[in-house]
């Protein structure tokens, strides 16, 4: 099926996003100034130098808190003013003595994906920490077949022979089969650490200036070249995503709220379709496009994958497009427009080297899409 943007208006479930697409165009704006915070804090932060730690520290900073970094040290960072205070360690050797004798009024756990590395840095932190922060993931729930999964959704089930004995290599070997129950084992062990001074966030899709994995990158990049472009499902498919610098900031703000629980991080607070993203990245973008849509099976036959989309029918995956978020919206999430978070991640990521914006980490090539393009057309006939 082809869709044009007028067959947009013709579907019941795009109503809302419709409604706000003549504001997209001009959504996009400068950032409103931040004012400081009603009490300083200390602040550690482990990681910070990955996708939204840099956004955490911008926005600490402007909230006039003081900010600590614990890392490796081998992943380039922005030029933090002398304030912020630079501590290096590595978690996989137990390596943490940085940290011994210091105390902090909050800790946010962004990279951990290990069980031990929360036991570890409780075994140094507790007691030393008044808040735990700890990023976690969608990807914890045991069954994204169905819709509106919410916090007290069953989770993913560890079935190896020893969690705490797992590392980063065999992760990556058996990413499918242990990223998830090893996040949920790392909630639990953040518990028994701190007790009830956890907060865990579960985002789904980060998105934004500085996401190196190109996954949302795909369809904006590819909207903005215009032309006929291969759409995943019907086009009513529900998509989530938050804007980096939404997850980072609000957690900030959770900090200075000493606000404790577990919390879905996904957005925005609205049903988006697949449809309405894309007209949304047109908006911003410019130019003419075609979408055409093809069948979740038709994509099974050709062995071929595409970003972000999750179908909403006839797939073990439905649910992950419709995460409840209700609990982190009345926690005080906020969610920048979609033209901002498109504007600003364009403009991130044509300011990178001509070579790594020649070859994206996510999506099909162009030779592919119209490969597919034109087999789907000739079955159509």
């Amino acid at each position: 099926m082809t869709t044009t943007r007028r067959d947009l208006f013709k579907l019941g479930a795009l109503a809302a996003a419709a409604a706000a697409l003549p504001s997209f165009a001009s959504a996009a704006s400068e950032a409103k100034p931040v004012g400081k915070a009603a009490k300083p804090l200390t602040i550690l932060i482990l990681g910070g130098t990955g996708f939204t730690g840099p956004f955490q520290v911008d926005y600490a900073l402007k909230r006039g808190h003081k900010v600590t970094l614990f890392n490796r040290g081998k992943r380039p960072s922005p030029e933090w003013p002398s304030e912020v205070e630079q501590l290096h360690g590595d978690r996989n050797t137990g390596d943490l003595g940085a940290l011994k004798g210091r105390k902090w009024d909050v800790c946010i756990d962004n990279p951990t994906s290990l069980p031990f590395w929360v036991r570890d840095a409780g075994k140094v932190l507790k007691g030393n920490v008044g808040h735990y922060l700890f990023i976690s993931t969608i990807s914890v729930y045991a069954d994204g077949s169905k819709p509106g999964i919410t916090e007290t959704s069953a989770l993913a089930q560890y079935k190896g022979k020893d969690a705490m004995a797992e590392t980063q290599e065999s992760l990556r070997a058996d990413i499918g089969g242990l990223y998830g129950p090893l996040k949920a084992l790392s909630e639990a062990e953040a518990h028994k650490q701190f007790g009830k001074n956890v907060t865990i966030v579960r985002p789904g899709y980060i998105v934004g200036p500085r996401d190196e994995t190109d996954r949302f990158t795909y369809w904006p990049h590819r909207v903005a070249q215009g032309g006929e472009i291969l759409v995943p499902g019907d086009g009513t498919d529900p998509v989530q995503i938050i804007d980096g610098r939404d997850l980072g900031e609000w957690m900030i703000r959770l900090a200075e709220a000493k606000t404790t629980g577990v919390f879905n991080a996904c957005g925005p607070d609205y049903t988006l379709s697949m449809d309405a993203m894309l007209h949304g990245c047109q908006a911003v973008t410019g130019g003419g496009m075609t979408l055409t849509h093809v069948t979740p099976k038709f994509l099974e036959e050709q062995q071929v994958g595409l970003p972000i989309w999750v179908p909403s029918k006839d797939s073990e995956y439905a649910g992950y497009g419709s995460v409840s978020n209700q609990r982190a919206i009345a926690a005080g999430l906020t969610f920048r427009p979609l033209a901002t978070t498109v504007q600003d991640l364009l403009a991130w990521f044509r300011s990178l080297p001509a070579e790594r914006q020649a070859k994206l980490n996510a999506g099909i090539t162009r030779e592919k899409e119209a490969e597919l393009l034109k087999a789907w057309h000739a079955r159509k006939g």
